[in-house]
């Protein structure tokens, strides 16, 4: 019997996405989504029926190593993707971050290690580096916790990486970049933009104009994570996912309207704005050892592939019912 695949938080982003082409390319899967009293799928709801049909959903919370354990029953290779994300949430409530992605990661690769899991991919991102103190970033690039997220993230790559080194537990720490495309929150900044436009707004208020980003479309980060499971030289690497193309906030918005037909006025928000030493104001990836251990190039990469991917986010967002997932009125933490 074929054995299954684990994505930890398949209800989220990148992690529904990874599960439909899992699917798609003939995996089983298995889907780890948070447990809750709605009995929602989160994003996972959303599939086609025929790509849900084929999913074994198991509801969970990774900070539980009893739960973690059972769900890794039956299952050779596990993608970790669960993890509390919002940067600014993480200032007033730090320990919950700490709680889901450090001990929840711990968790993860303990019962990786008890099942005698094939292969562990551990997400973890570009946050870890902080303000670029070189460029591109290389994976040798120092680690700067510039926010209780990044800290936690920082932490939680140490640990999976621990369990490399200690018990040989078979993990790859691949790192994306500012991953976007349609299903993203409305936290994140590419959908902040376009939710405010679509809804009709004139002037969109967003935090910092001048920080850089390295912004890769879903698709790319999938199949990134893919071809690090696929690859038989990875364990115990740690593997950038970027698109070796950065591009500031302010340019990006501008983008936006562009690809929308919107005139709208770009608002500098002090609310949104990150503590002073918190931003990250450079991100750019270097993306040379992705292609070389596993093969792997963005095909949305340079500013062309951003805005085809900007077109197929915008395309997805300006469906009524997909925005109706989104409260685009209020500033979402």
């Amino acid at each position: 019997m074929k054995k299954k695949i684990l994505v930890t938080g398949a209800d989220g982003f990148i992690g529904s996405h990874l599960v439909e082409k899992l699917i798609r390319n003939g995996e089983s899967v298995k889907a780890f989504t948070y447990y809750n009293s709605f009995n929602s799928w989160g994003w996972l709801d959303t599939l086609p029926k025929e790509i849900l049909d084929e999913v074994e959903v198991f509801a969970g919370d990774v900070r539980d190593p009893f739960g973690v354990n059972q769900s890794m029953k039956g299952c050779d290779k596990v993608f970790h993707l669960a993890a509390l994300i919002a940067i600014p949430y993480s200032y007033h409530s730090p320990s919950t971050y700490i709680d889901t992605n450090v001990n929840g990661t711990l968790n993860i690769v303990q019962a990786a290690k008890q099942r005698e899991i094939t292969k562990v991919i551990h997400t973890s991102t570009s946050e870890v580096y902080g303000t670029a103190q070189f460029v591109p970033i290389t994976e040798e690039h120092p680690l700067q916790g510039q926010s209780p997220y990044s800290a936690s993230k920082i932490g939680a790559d140490q640990i999976a990486y621990s369990y490399f080194c200690s018990f040989q537990t078979p993990v790859t720490i691949v790192r994306p970049f500012n991953t976007y495309g349609p299903r993203q929150s409305a936290r994140a900044v590419i959908p902040t933009i376009i939710t405010q436009i679509a809804a009709g707004n004139k002037e969109i208020q967003l935090g910092a104009l001048t920080p850089t980003r390295d912004f890769n479309y879903v698709d790319d980060t999938t199949s990134g994570f893919i071809a690090a499971m696929n690859s038989q030289n990875t364990n115990g690497q740690i593997i950038n996912l970027g698109s070796n193309f950065e591009i500031s906030i302010g340019r990006t918005a501008e983008l936006i309207a562009e690809v929308m037909n919107a005139n709208v006025n770009i608002i500098e928000d002090p609310k949104r704005l990150r503590p002073k030493n918190s931003e990250v104001e450079r991100l750019y990836s270097s993306n040379s050892k992705a292609k070389d251990l596993l093969g792997w190039a963005p095909e949305f990469g340079g500013e062309e592939g951003f805005k085809q991917g900007l077109l197929k986010t915008v395309e997805w967002f300006s469906n009524k019912d997909n925005l109706d997932h989104y409260k685009a009125g209020i500033y979402n933490i």
